[in-house]
């Protein structure tokens, strides 16, 4: 029988690193492009285009890193528990722009840690999915302490992102896991430690990435080891 595989700490450590910093590459570059261009032009229209990019970029940047503080880091203290307010802040200033809005429909409640890191990481395999844009919607169930989740995404061609189900469940393709898979994973790795079974899937219109409670205790399922590529993000 297939078994969930599992990375070396270092592994992970490194890996989610790589990810955190791809989603900073580009508002950072656009920063120093805009800097740049500031030094260089004397033209007060091309100045002022310039400043209204390091702007833009600034804000996105810093909506970033307050996303992956909660949805990769520490956040707190081993036993923190989160607001889900401010889950819906970040998750908020981290997906919603001209393509994408959010629907949030859970109350303001105090939940473990692990579990608003997995519903951030849902959210962003559910924005995967809709390349083109679409609404992304919120939904859990249950109390704060076995709170179970729902996120449906709706939009233009949305589709199952190929690679995304075998990852969630543990099971990533020839037992590789790079930079670009590490979130997926990652998400999977959540659901198991908060005693969840993390799956996606088309229903209807919508794609759905879900979290249920597991049929067995994460501690009786085994792992083996998978193979970190090295990659850069």
């Amino acid at each position: 029988m297939s078994v969930p595989v599992t990375l070396e700490a270092l592994d992970l450590a490194a890996l989610l690193c790589s990810r955190v910093c791809h989603d900073l590459i580009s508002p950072s570059g656009a920063i120093v492009n805009g800097l740049e261009v500031l030094e260089e032009s004397n033209d007060e229209e091309t100045k002022s285009f310039a400043l209204d990019l390091i702007k833009k970029s600034a804000r996105t940047a810093s909506a970033r890193l307050q996303f992956c503080r909660v949805a990769f880091g520490a956040a707190g203290s081993a036993s923190a528990q989160i607001d889900l307010s401010d889950a819906e802040n970040v998750a908020r200033s981290f997906i919603e722009d001209d393509k994408i809005k959010l629907s949030w429909n859970l109350s303001s409640a105090l939940l473990p840690k692990n579990r608003v890191k997995l519903l951030l990481n849902m959210i962003l395999v559910a924005a995967q999915s809709i390349p083109r844009g679409g609404i992304v919607t919120v939904e859990g169930d249950g109390p704060p302490d076995a709170m179970t989740f729902r996120i449906a995404a709706r939009g233009l061609n949305a589709r199952i992102p190929q690679a995304v189900p075998a990852l969630l469940a543990g099971f990533p393709e020839r037992g590789v896991i790079d930079a670009h898979s590490i979130q997926p994973f990652y998400a999977g790795l959540l659901g198991r430690a908060s005693g969840l079974a993390v799956s996606i899937e088309a229903d209807g219109d919508a794609i759905v990435v879900a979290a249920r409670a597991m049929t067995a205790p994460a501690s009786a399922v085994s792992t083996a080891p998978a193979t970190a590529a090295s990659q850069d993000a």
